[in-house]
C-alpha cells in the first residue's frame, strides 16, 4: 500500500482541487482529508457519512463542589487564573489542562476530564471511501486528529484491499503537516509562481528531506509568472526533485469550485488534460 500526501507551503495554492482530481483519476484507493483545521475536500467529493466518531484529546479540570472546602490551594497554584475565587469553578477556555490543581488539592475534589475536541468521519463517495474530520473551534491537538484520520485510512485500505491512500494535507510546515507526511511514501508539493510561493515550497522541501520522503512538485497557475515557474523547475532539477508538471491559470477552475464539482468531470479543457498528465507522472513515480 502506498501513501501519497498532497501539501503546500501555504493555503490557497490549489492542492484540494488537485487531490479531488486525483480521486477521480486514481483506482482502488482511499481518500483522506488531513487538513482538519479547515477540511474542505468533502465539498468536491460529496460524501455520504456512514460513521461519525468523537475525537477526545486534552483535558480540562472540573471541581466537585460537594467535596471542595474552598481552601484556595488550587487558585494559588494555577498559573493561568482559570479558577474563579468567587465560586471555585474552572473556566474551560483559560484552563490549559496541566493538572497542577488536581495534584495539589488536599480534598481530591478536582478531576481532569477529557475534552471533546472534534469529530472524524468514515464516508462513502462515488470515488471510494473518504476519511475526514472536523476539529472543534479553538481546539488544539490537530496533529493527533490527523494521526487518527491516517490510522483509519490505513485500516480501511487494508480491510478493503486497496493499494493507495491519497491524502489532502494541510498547508505550511507545522505539527499537522508533520503528522500528515510522517511515514508516507511520497509528497506532492503544490506551489504557485510567486516569490513567496517559491520560498514556501523550499521550506516544505527542507521538511520532507528531513524525513527522507520522496518529493514531487507541481506549479499551479504557472503562466501567471513564467519566469518564476522556470526558476522553480530549475530548482527542482538542481535539487534532484521530481518535477511533475505545470497547470495553467483558467477561470473554469473557479466555476467548477462554485458548483462544487470535480474539475476532471466539469471540464475537458487544457487544465483537465494537464492534471491527467501530472497524475500519470505522479503515479509512475510512486507505483
Amino acid at each position: 500500500m502506498k501513501q501519497l500526501v498532497v501539501i503546500s507551503g501555504k493555503g490557497g495554492t490549489g492542492k484540494t482541487v488537485i487531490s479531488a482530481a486525483f480521486a477521480k483519476l486514481a483506482k482502488n484507493k482511499v481518500m483522506a482529508d488531513c487538513d482538519v483545521d479547515a477540511a474542505d475536500l468533502y465539498l468536491l467529493l460529496n460524501p455520504t457519512v456512514l460513521k461519525r466518531n468523537e475525537f477526545r484529546s486534552g483535558k480540562t479540570a472540573v471541581i466537585n463542589r460537594a467535596k471542595c472546602d474552598r481552601c484556595g490551594v488550587c487558585i494559588a497554584a494555577c498559573r493561568f487564573n482559570a479558577i474563579s475565587e468567587d465560586d471555585f469553578t474552572v473556566d474551560p477556555v483559560s484552563c490549559e489542562g496541566c493538572g497542577i490543581c488536581f495534584h495539589v488539592c488536599p480534598e481530591m475534589a478536582i478531576k481532569m476530564q477529557d475534552n471533546n475536541s472534534g469529530e472524524w468521519f468514515y464516508s462513502e463517495t462515488k470515488y471510494g471511501p473518504l476519511i475526514h474530520a472536523k476539529l472543534g473551534i479553538a481546539e488544539e491537538n490537530s496533529g493527533k486528529l490527523v494521526a487518527t484520520v491516517r490510522k483509519v485510512a490505513v485500516e480501511t485500505a487494508e480491510k478493503e484491499k486497496r493499494n493507495l491512500i491519497i491524502i489532502d494535507g494541510p498547508p505550511g510546515i507545522g505539527c499537522p503537516v508533520i503528522s500528515s507526511i510522517t511515514g508516507a511514501d511520497a509528497v506532492l508539493i503544490v506551489t504557485e509562481p510567486t516569490l513567496s510561493g517559491k520560498h514556501d515550497m523550499i521550506r516544505v522541501v527542507e521538511l520532507t528531506r528531513h524525513f527522507n520522503i520522496k518529493t514531487l512538485v507541481v506549479v499551479n497557475k504557472y503562466d501567471l509568472n513564467t519566469q518564476i515557474s522556470e526558476e522553480i523547475e530549475l530548482y527542482c532539477r538542481d535539487s534532484n526533485i521530481f518535477f511533475a508538471g505545470k497547470i495553467s491559470f483558467d477561470p473554469i477552475v473557479i466555476k467548477a469550485l462554485v458548483n462544487k464539482k470535480n474539475i476532471i468531470e466539469y471540464s475537458d479543457g487544457q487544465v483537465t488534460e494537464q492534471i491527467k498528465s501530472i497524475w500519470e507522472n505522479v503515479h509512475n513515480e510512486i507505483k
